[in-house]
Formats: C-alpha cells, sequence, structure tokens
C-alpha cells in the first residue's frame, strides 16, 4: 500500500442496479460501483480522454458529481502520483463503462477499489451521450446517484433538497486548516521569491509549478487576511483555483483588493481569477453547464496565438469590468468568446480563468509561472541564493 492508500484490486463482483436523476426529473438507469449507498451534487461533464484521476482529486470538484465524456474509465488504473490533492473532491461519479483490469505499469490498484476505499459512490453503464446532452440543452442540474431505485419522485425531491451551487462558498471547506510551506521533493531549483499563496482548493501541480519556478511557496487558508499575508513580506501573492460561488468569497475578494492595492504582483487562476476580478469591481455570473476539459482554446489578445487548455469553472467573469479602463481583456475562450484573461495596466496583476498547469491536460500555458516569476523578478530585491 502506497503512501495515499491506494489499493490492490479486488474482483469487480455483482453491481448493484443504480439510477442518476436529476432535480428536473431526468433519470438515467446504470450499475453501481465504488461506494455502495448514494449521494448528491451538481451534476457536470468534463471532455478530458484522459486525467480520471487528476479530476476526481482536483478541489475544484467539490460538491459535484462528475460525468466524464470518454467511454472508457479506469483502464490504467491509479497512482499516488496522479493525485491533485489528498484524497477524492467529487461527490459521485459517471462513466460509460469502468473497467474491470487496469494495465498501467504505474498502476498502484484499481479505479473502482480506490473509489470505494474514498467512499466515492459511482454509476456505470448508463448513456452518458444522452445525459451530457441533456444538460448541454437543460444547463446543468443538481442530481442523486442512488440504488434505491423504487420510488424516482423522492429521488428527484432529493435532488431539489441539495446544496445549489450558486451563493455556496466552498473555498473555506477544502482550504487547508493551517499555513505550510511547500517543497517539492528532489527538486535542485534554487529559489528566489518568496510567494503567498491563497489556497482556495489549489491543486498539487501548481503548487510544484511555483517551485519549478523558483519560487519558495508559503500557503495560506483562505480566509487570511490582506494584512496578516503582507506581513510576512512576499514577493508576489498567488490566488489558487477553488469551488463555489465566487460572489460568496467575501474575505478572499476583500483580501484581493488590498493586496492589489499594495502594488504587490498579484497572480490568479480559475477561481483566484474570478476573485481578482470582483475585486476589481467586476461581476460574475454561472454558466449554462460551465467549462470542463482538457481541449478549450483560448486566445491571446496579445500575441494573437490559440492555446489548447486545461479548464474546470462553473461561473465567469461579466466584460463589464473593462469599462474600467484601467483593467484589460487579454484571453477570451474561442468556443463561447467568454473571458479567459486579463491584466491590470499599471499594477503587476495578471489571471486567467483557465488552468496552465493543466494535471490533465496540455502544456501550453505553463509560461505563464514563468512570467509571474519575471513580474516579481522586474518589482523588487531577488532573494539571495541561499534562500535566506
Amino acid at each position: 500500500m502506497s503512501e495515499a492508500g491506494l489499493l490492490i484490486r479486488p474482483s469487480a463482483g455483482v453491481r448493484p442496479s443504480c439510477a442518476l436523476v436529476l432535480e428536473d426529473g431526468a433519470a438515467f438507469f446504470g450499475l453501481g460501483f465504488g461506494r455502495k449507498g448514494d449521494t448528491t451534487g451538481e451534476v457536470v461533464f468534463n471532455t478530458a480522454l484522459t486525467g480520471y484521476q487528476e479530476v476526481l482529486t482536483d478541489p475544484s470538484y467539490a460538491g459535484q458529481i462528475v460525468t466524464m465524456t470518454y467511454p472508457h474509465i479506469g483502464n490504467y488504473g491509479v497512482s499516488a502520483r496522479d493525485m491533485e490533492s489528498s484524497k477524492a473532491q467529487v461527490t459521485g461519479f459517471v462513466v460509460r463503462e469502468i473497467a474491470n483490469l487496469d494495465s498501467s505499469y504505474r498502476s498502484e490498484g484499481s479505479l473502482e477499489a480506490w473509489l470505494d476505499q474514498q467512499g466515492i459512490v459511482g454509476i456505470a453503464g448508463l448513456d452518458t451521450r444522452a445525459l451530457v446532452r441533456h444538460l448541454r440543452t437543460h444547463g446543468a442540474k443538481r442530481g442523486v446517484i442512488s440504488t434505491a431505485t423504487g420510488d424516482l419522485d423522492a429521488l428527484v425531491k432529493r435532488a431539489r433538497a441539495s446544496r445549489d451551487m450558486t451563493g455556496l462558498d466552498l473555498a473555506k471547506e477544502v482550504t487547508t486548516a493551517r499555513a505550510y510551506d511547500f517543497k517539492e521533493p528532489g527538486s535542485v531549483v534554487v529559489p528566489h521569491f518568496k510567494v503567498v499563496a491563497y489556497d482556495f482548493g489549489i491543486k498539487h501541480n501548481i503548487l510544484r509549478l511555483l517551485a519549478l519556478s523558483g519560487c519558495d511557496v508559503h500557503v495560506v487558508p483562505a480566509t487570511t487576511t490582506a494584512k496578516e499575508a503582507l506581513a510576512l513580506k512576499p514577493h508576489g501573492v498567488f490566488l489558487s483555483n477553488g469551488p463555489g460561488d465566487p460572489d460568496a468569497c467575501t474575505y478572499a475578494i476583500e483580501s484581493a483588493k488590498a493586496i492589489m492595492d499594495s502594488g504587490t504582483p498579484l497572480f490568479g487562476i480559475c477561481l483566484g481569477h474570478q476573485i481578482l476580478g470582483l475585486a476589481c469591481g467586476g461581476k460574475t455570473y454561472k454558466l449554462k453547464f460551465g467549462h470542463r476539459g482538457a481541449n478549450h482554446p483560448v486566445k491571446d489578445l496579445q500575441t494573437g496565438k490559440v492555446e489548447i487548455t486545461s479548464q474546470n469553472h462553473g461561473f465567469a467573469l461579466d466584460r463589464s469590468v473593462f469599462e474600467n479602463k484601467q483593467f484589460q481583456l487579454t484571453h477570451v475562450n474561442l468556443n463561447d468568446d467568454t473571458v479567459e484573461g486579463f491584466r491590470h495596466r499599471d499594477l503587476p496583476v495578471i489571471s486567467v480563468q483557465y488552468h496552465p498547469e493543466a494535471s490533465p491536460g496540455p502544456h501550453d500555458s505553463r509560461h505563464l509561472f514563468a512570467g509571474f516569476a519575471e513580474m516579481m523578478r522586474a518589482r523588487g530585491p531577488l532573494r539571495p541564493k541561499s534562500g535566506g
């Protein structure tokens, strides 16, 4: 058994009949896998072809039942190296077909056994194409996965009684309980910059790439005040990804505004991008079915280049923020023209809606971490090479 507690694979056994029922009454039937029982959450879909373990352990999926559009899931098992947090974060998992066997030299156990260990209820064997089409047509819906398929009306009521993502502050639920220093094992990169990273649901690969960009990373809880963060005398501040409605994170919006006004270099990703937008006087709104996958085209308006990006968000920044000419739109989504990035024209502030760290997904946008380091380099003295 590994450090992450991954299990040796058991046989699949007999899977129970199971149903996924949405708040609008739509019902999809299949077989249960993972932990037996039932669960609720916002039903969303992800279009990535690989990376299911990274998806399952991404804290931005807290409170959600994730559907994978790729039909065959679990064929390469699970590995501690693919964890993006310390545990599974989704409330449920939906697939067309769950692999009975895993085949990879990296595998430390089966996906099904790991989901059972993590307490995650799954459903397989349903028509995921029909489900995704329903979500695209009618929008993301609250839902319930249950093996108690006899009373669909009761399941609809339970779905409707579950938590609505609008107005929901989930960052406080997934953030670290106490501050800590992140160290990448085996790294030979000498840190030059002290960075305070706000944890709204931060992914491990973000921390790795900050460290590899020469940052000495100090991770702080979501509710850390600007005064507390700036007292650490950082060269820069990072605002992480995370779940829930950014409007509900009033404490973080207040901190972001104060840090921005201090002139400290600031970089936001995903929820951090939305919080920055709100701190700049902007507004956010809920997307119909969100952007989740590893194949979203984004255009950099400054260079004209298009990058294929990894995304995971259900809210977006409204363009009204750019009525204030201090802020410049830098990136747009080529699928629906939504805001994907902006910068402050005078202060060292940049943010993107998508995930340059990927995991899973392409590496087209990793240069943004180096850009953050250059922004800090331009603002002040570097740390001595000894790291002191």
